[in-house]
């Protein structure tokens, strides 16, 4: 299988680079047999009683550091913990980093010991803190990690702080947004209460591994793990919903490939808590969920072949190019997609 089956031309001014406001205002495209163009607000018609929302509630942290070594400047962008509480961490000019290299951290007094570096450009750091100290001073020192493709020649603005959190971030942990939730209101959810949908939540920290794109053949490309959660209340709620008639409903990518690593082979949700590298790409038969709302991604990315998987590539190539002709906004600050698998 080659990465080009799952390439498209996307002019960069339909990627949005600030999000809709309110953000149950942006756009929603209805991916099944046919399409049908319609706001996130409408999702609660779409929608059944008893269908259950699972959404990823990680918190995206400050993760993008400027380091010095000697008269050496590095930059830092956190990618994950490990157990050990050491942090894994893609450098700039990792090439002058040497095992055993003490870094001082601007904008605070906290600094990081390279305990290793690997083939990737990455690096293995043990900072001199933990606990409340450790994200005291993180906050001091880093900026969201914003994609590339948002240009923000000076940083990230006050409003990014709050844009880049979805309404259901509750846990510390991601480097990048679990997109998808960004388009969550109080207004809509209380809507959807009202509907008789339910909803829980799952944890996977969002890593940069993320934004990186699929070069070779896919069945050979190793994504980056992340960490996730899925609490036994989550699972039981989820398949309490399906033995009742629900349909899951999974709250972007990142949802889906958490509740598929906690699946089991008839699709029931079993808790978990670990790492999860796992590359959903065709023909991977999704188990774990019955719809995607998920935000329109990158071509040849991870994201856009896992999409693919779910809903069946031509059909997804003909869905974005009627967001493309239609003008609709992607990526992280873009609009939706609803979308139901092949099979239905």
């Amino acid at each position: 299988m080659s990465p080009s089956a799952f390439d498209f031309d996307l002019p960069t001014g339909r990627i949005a680079q600030t999000p809709a406001r309110p953000r149950d205002s942006a756009r929603l495209l209805h991916v099944r047999q046919t399409l049908a163009d319609l706001r996130v607000r409408d999702l609660p018609f779409l929608l059944r009683p008893g269908d259950i929302l699972v959404a990823n509630d990680t918190r995206v942290i400050p993760a993008q550091l400027r380091a010095r070594r000697g008269e050496a400047e590095v930059g830092l962008t956190l990618d994950r913990p490990w157990p050990d509480g050491t942090w894994h961490a893609l450098a700039r000019n990792a090439r002058r980093l040497r095992d055993g290299d003490a870094l001082a951290l601007h904008g605070t007094a906290m600094a990081a010991t390279v305990l290793a570096r690997d083939s990737d450009g990455g690096v293995t750091l043990r900072f001199d803190r933990e606990g409340d100290a450790f994200w005291t001073g993180l906050r001091e020192a880093a900026a969201l990690a914003l994609p590339p493709y948002i240009a923000r020649p000076s940083g990230p603005t006050e409003n990014d702080a709050a844009d880049y959190q979805t309404a259901f971030a509750a846990v510390d942990g991601a480097v990048a947004a679990p997109t998808a939730g960004l388009h969550f209101t109080p207004s809509l959810l209380q809507a959807l209460d009202g509907r008789g949908v339910s909803r829980t939540a799952v944890t996977l920290h969002v890593g940069a591994g993320t934004f990186l794109p699929v070069r070779g053949n896919p069945a050979s490309h190793r994504i980056h793990a992340e960490r996730g959660v899925v609490s036994a209340a989550a699972a039981a709620a989820i398949n309490a919903a399906r033995a009742r008639g629900g349909r899951v409903v999974a709250i972007g990518t990142t949802s889906l490939r958490l509740l598929e690593s906690a699946a089991d082979a008839d699709g029931a949700i079993q808790p978990f808590a670990g790492d999860t590298d796992l590359f959903i790409v065709p023909p991977y038969r999704v188990r774990a969920a019955n719809l995607l709302l998920t935000n329109f991604h990158l071509p040849r990315s991870t994201l856009f072949m896992l999409v693919c998987a779910f809903a069946g590539t031509e059909r997804m190539r003909a869905a974005y190019a009627h967001a493309i002709a239609r003008e609709y906004r992607f990526y992280s600050y873009g609009d939706a997609c609803l979308l139901e698998p092949a099979s239905a």
